[in-house]
């Protein structure tokens, strides 16, 4: 008994019990009245800004200062209550309180503006609608086709990716002029997509002279309108857009390639395999991590398209090209529909983290099983 008791004091204790239990309360208190204050100024505000209280502020000011003085309560409660911990915390409050300002704040802020009826257009203001936004886009056959879309410019990745292994493969093995050509791939990773699609889209492609056009003419397409089918739109775009990030994955891809350890393609060369057994059994399983790293990062730039359909298509004909992000674009810019334009967005939103975040579990889970 005397042996556990001894024990037990030669552990020390931590910094967090040698703080009295009154200035623990009194740290714990000072941030919960902070956190209370800030919610309900906030609440007030939002009530008086949607017209359903007349108790509010003109200005958004106070809900600043307010927000400022809880992430001073919330420093000084983590110094009283965990001590040294506590002020080494204090180093990461101010990226804390960035995050929460540059997007939680403005999250809630779109939420809310999403369920309200605001048209720029319109002299009425901004009104409270609850879901309608919603229910309208439920109904909205132009929300449906962008989001149809965009699977097939997601789908349209796996294609790419098989290019930029090509290309990769070709740029890795023992060909003359290697490093020019890996400059020539790369350059269209260095141009914006607005000088792409100006460049090709309304240049190269244009259906009455441009020299795409005027190639598929002799080659006997009557009518080399790029842009003028549903169907052949899309696949232009697709061209277009695939044209200028293949060679984000291709170099990727080339990085990969180069950090392979030779001695485990040699080995398989002296064992018999050919080529293709080499690739297939060796080369591809190693990359894997870094194929699906490109990929992944692939399709998340491609959930952002809208740069190349703004600028070429406008989301024509008829709305075939749209993507999701072009055609929130052009409901704020064409109609000035802020509240619906919004209500598209946060559902888009909400879309993307799910897909994602499938997404990385099952790569996560693929690459395990393979390994």
């Amino acid at each position: 008994m005397a042996d556990q008791t001894s024990t037990a004091d030669a552990w020390p204790a931590s910094a967090a019990d040698l703080i009295p239990p009154g200035r623990k309360r009194l740290g714990r208190a000072l941030v919960a009245v902070a956190t209370l204050g800030l919610l309900a100024i906030i609440a007030v505000q939002i009530l008086y800004k949607s017209e359903a209280s007349t108790i509010g502020f003109e200005t958004w000011q106070p809900v600043v200062y307010a927000y400022l003085l809880w992430g001073v309560a919330l420093g000084i409660g983590q110094v009283m209550t965990r001590g040294e911990s506590g002020q080494r915390a204090l180093f990461l409050l101010p990226a804390l309180l960035f995050t929460i300002a540059m997007v939680i704040f403005p999250t809630l802020f779109g939420l809310y503006i999403a369920l309200t009826d605001w048209n720029l257009s319109s002299f009425s203001g901004r009104r409270f609608n609850g879901l309608d936004n919603f229910w309208q886009m439920l109904g909205d056959p132009y929300y449906r086709n962008a989001l149809f879309n965009m699977v097939l410019y997601v789908l349209a990745v796996l294609v790419e990716y098989v290019i930029a292994f090509s290309l990769a493969l070709l740029l890795n093995a023992q060909i003359r002029a290697r490093k020019f050509f890996r400059v020539v791939f790369l350059m269209p990773l260095m141009l914006s997509p607005v000088a792409v699609s100006w460049m090709i889209g309304k240049s190269l492609m244009e259906y009455r002279f441009g020299p795409a056009a005027t190639l598929a003419r002799h080659l006997g397409w009557e009518n080399p309108a790029f842009f003028s089918d549903p169907t052949t739109a899309r696949i232009s775009i697709m061209v277009l857009d695939a044209w200028t990030f293949i060679p984000f994955m291709m170099i990727m891809l080339l990085a990969g390639l180069q950090a392979m350890s030779r001695e485990v393609i040699e080995a398989a060369r002296v064992d018999g395999a050919n080529a293709w057994q080499s690739f297939w059994q060796v080369t591809f399983p190693l990359m894997l991590p870094v194929s699906l790293t490109a990929v992944i990062l692939r399709i998340i730039f491609k959930l952002k398209l809208a740069d190349i359909i703004i600028t070429v298509t406008s989301g024509g004909p008829g709305g075939a090209t749209d993507s999701v992000s072009s055609f929130i674009y052009r409901e704020y810019r064409d109609r000035s529909n802020v509240g619906y334009g919004t209500m598209l967005a946060m559902v888009y939103l909400v879309i993307i983290i799910v897909f994602v975040t499938v997404l990385l579990k099952v790569a996560n889970r693929f690459v395990r099983n393979v390994n």
